[in-house]
């Protein structure tokens, strides 16, 4: 540390905590976490090597599964070390340089999903209500085009984050609330005035938030397009080709919804709990989606089944 003034000491280290109360148990917590971690990493690889190496595949609702893969990977590549370094070695120090790269890659990871969950939900409508010119309208190309602007669009979104903190001076607080690093968490260290890093970051949430109504918007329109079907089969089997997309979203969005009224209506409630919502979080999705699109589409199911030779 080094003196700033006669009153202030600046902070050169954070710290990351476990589960409060039951930092006898980490190592024992570690095991699930890793376990995790590990089939989340491992499952998306596969899926993006499957997609990647079968020609089949080469499809616009397989390369937007790709994109979430990506994401999915991300997200858990960004978060594991420092939550496997606090459970497991109980290595609770980090430098606000690395704090600050690890915030802007689990933000921008997880705007990265939910703009993946939103033109997946767009790819699903346009399949069911105009399946005769989906393959004119959803081109390689522009498939192609549109990963690559919503991957840039989360990366810039996102950007400002870091920088943003880094400009803030940081003094006698240095106790982080999670095992990662937030932008909500470290900002409010900070005892330099933040407030246009808190509007930032509220027209991030913003955003985000606008993904999940227009994703919910897009079912309206969904169900009304089935509705429409004269068959009964016809429209379960229409239906059906929402679920793993279906799952994904609940997936995604249950946790933080959660976490969000969990925020605001429990703060004098014992922190373990919102803690423990904001690992799953970041640790259930990536493990999750993987699962639900192996077992909820044939085609990923049974060439991945084909690549291990058990088919």
């Amino acid at each position: 540390m080094h003196t700033l003034n006669s009153s202030n000491i600046e902070v050169t280290t954070f710290f990351l905590v476990g589960i409060p109360g039951l930092e006898h148990l980490h190592v024992w917590i570690s095991i699930p976490i890793c376990l995790m971690y590990l089939v989340a990493i491992l499952g998306n690889c596969i899926i993006l090597f499957v997609i990647w190496t079968e020609p089949s595949l080469h499809a616009p609702t397989y390369y937007f599964l790709s994109m979430l893969a990506t994401a999915d990977l991300g997200l858990s590549l960004s978060s594991f070390p420092t939550m496997l370094r606090t459970f497991v070695f109980n290595a609770t120090g980090i430098s606000p340089n690395v704090c600050f790269a690890q915030e802007f890659f689990i933000h921008g990871f997880m705007d990265l999903e939910s703009s993946v969950l939103l033109i997946m939900s767009f790819d699903r409508f346009l399949a069911i209500r105009n399946p005769l010119r989906y393959s004119s309208i959803l081109t390689n190309s522009r498939v192609a085009k549109l990963c690559l602007v919503f991957f840039t669009k989360s990366m810039l979104l996102m950007l400002p984050f870091p920088l943003a903190l880094k400009s803030l001076t940081y003094c006698k607080k240095s106790l982080l609330s999670h095992s990662y690093c937030l932008h909500q968490d470290v900002m409010n260290l900070a005892c330099s005035d933040n407030t246009l890093d808190f509007f930032y970051g509220f027209f991030v949430a913003l955003c985000m938030m606008s993904d999940s109504v227009l994703v919910a918007m897009s079912y309206v329109f969904i169900l009304k397009t089935v509705m429409g079907i004269g068959s009964h089969k016809e429209r379960l089997k229409a239906l059906n080709t929402c679920v793993s997309h279906i799952c994904a979203v609940l997936i995604f969005y249950v946790p933080i919804t959660a976490l969000a009224f969990m925020h605001h209506f429990g703060k004098h409630e014992s922190p373990s709990a919102t803690i423990l919502i904001a690992d799953i979080f970041l640790v259930v999705p990536p493990l999750m989606n993987p699962i639900v699109y192996c077992v909820k589409t044939r085609q990923i199911r049974e060439k991945i089944l084909g690549k291990l030779g058990l088919k």
